[in-house]
């Protein structure tokens, strides 16, 4: 009897950290799974869950598996109202499990802006990757172009807010 209920245990042991790793792939361990396409955004700083060394690096099937938003609304950068699709920022953070109040967001042309975390609680800041139904590249602002929904919110149409809409993001590093 003392053998059965031992390998019972055992048995019911291995089913309980199998169960934990596919509920919260990831998070066990601290770490992401690795980008199988190319990286299209770096997150580093005041992380606490990580896929290389100190960062967290997405391709863009990762940053789909956080859960597309879409957005309407018009930005001070172009004419007339565009649909966005993308990721939400409060949720990428979410994944890393960021722990900090400033972003530096750094696009591929060198061009850094901070961005508070509290706007990222505030209002649902968008990682937008899709373009009016077309998915954006270097050319047109891309691979990422972070959107504020300033016709939902009138007290974003401010400079201070265009200046965080920065166009072709490759990297967060979260102070």
């Amino acid at each position: 009897m003392g053998i059965r209920i031992e390998r019972i245990a055992r048995i019911l042991a291995a089913v309980a950290v199998v169960f934990t790793l596919q509920v919260t792939p990831g998070s066990a361990s601290g770490s992401l799974e690795k980008p199988v396409g190319p990286v299209i955004l770096t997150v580093e700083g005041k992380i606490k869950i990580t896929n290389t060394g100190k960062e967290a690096r997405f391709d863009r099937k990762m940053l789909d598996a956080l859960g597309m938003h879409t957005l309407k609304t018009s930005n001070p950068f172009d004419t007339g109202t565009h649909t966005y699709e993308g990721v939400l920022l409060s949720d990428l953070l979410e994944s890393v499990g960021a722990d900090g109040t400033m972003l530096v967001a750094y696009a591929l042309d060198g061009y850094a802006v901070e961005i508070p975390v509290a706007d990222t609680k505030k209002y649902p800041v968008m990682l937008a990757m899709i373009w009016n139904g077309k998915e954006m590249t270097v050319r047109n602002k891309g691979p990422i172009w972070v959107i504020y929904p300033i016709d939902k919110y009138t007290e974003l149409k401010d400079e201070k807010y265009s200046s965080r809409s920065i166009w072709q993001l490759e990297r967060l590093i979260v102070e």
